[in-house]
């Protein structure tokens, strides 16, 4: 049975039939084993204590969960942190990206949140990089921004070089899950003040994008930040910036 007392202590009697005389003095041998989740298990035998080295653990799963969401909430808080100063060390973002990656969040608003709810969407300033199995990582060097329209399904990679000039992608791309894949249909290029050239490349392909092509799969999402993995296998994170 069950100790009201105590509800993580278990108490078990047994009685042994065996061999039981016909008078009425009888007594039957009757054991107690005793559970504690922080204890060894003990028995008691006629008043006779035994112990056994054997010792039992007991874990809610409430109990993981809320460490689980902790761990995340201290994580995104150190990315964050890491976007603001960029002074973070490399070895803490890699360790975060994991935990991130492990807690498998729900994606179900991930393509809403990145995109926004009206055209022309959302732009992100890249921060941080990291090389496939999150051995190594670094600071993204140069200014480079993605625009992601969630109502268009539109996709814009730019890299930025101040007066120089800037160098830009744009397509489409499809979201199923947590998996944004694209192509690009044309390139733009900015030198100095002169106004921009494009590029068609789109060709006759009118298929949707699918994970043939190039696709992030999307860890965590929020209004300041984003993490996701390459096709490569390579993680990065992103701070939502204003439009470039």
């Amino acid at each position: 049975m069950f100790s009201l007392a105590n509800p993580c202590v278990c108490v078990v009697r047994f009685t042994s039939p065996h061999n039981r005389p016909p008078n009425r003095n009888f007594r039957p041998i009757q054991s107690t084993i005793f559970i504690s989740p922080v204890t060894k298990i003990k028995a008691v035998s006629d008043g006779k204590e035994y112990s056994s080295p054997v010792t039992v653990t007991v874990q809610e799963e409430d109990e993981v969960q809320s460490t689980s969401n902790k761990e995340v909430e201290e994580s995104v808080k150190l990315l964050k942190k890491a976007a603001k100063t960029r002074k973070v060390p490399a070895t803490e973002i890699l360790s975060a990206f994991k935990v991130i990656e492990k807690a498998k969040l729900d994606p179900s608003r991930f393509c809403e949140t990145l995109g926004g709810s009206e055209s022309p969407g959302r732009t992100w300033m890249l921060i941080f990089t990291a090389q496939k199995g999150l051995k190594s990582g670094k600071y993204f060097p140069i200014t480079a921004v993605q625009r992601f329209d969630a109502v268009a399904r539109r996709i814009e990679n730019g890299v930025y070089l101040g007066a120089l000039g800037c160098l830009t992608f744009e397509g489409r791309f499809s979201w199923k899950k947590r998996i944004l894949a694209f192509m690009f249909e044309l390139i733009r290029i900015k030198i100095g003040p002169f106004n921009p050239f494009e590029i068609n490349i789109k060709g006759d392909d009118e298929s949707e994008p699918s994970t043939k092509n190039p696709f992030f799969i999307w860890f965590y999402i929020d209004e300041e930040i984003a993490v996701a993995r390459g096709r490569s296998g390579g993680t990065a994170f992103w701070c939502r910036c204003r439009r470039v």
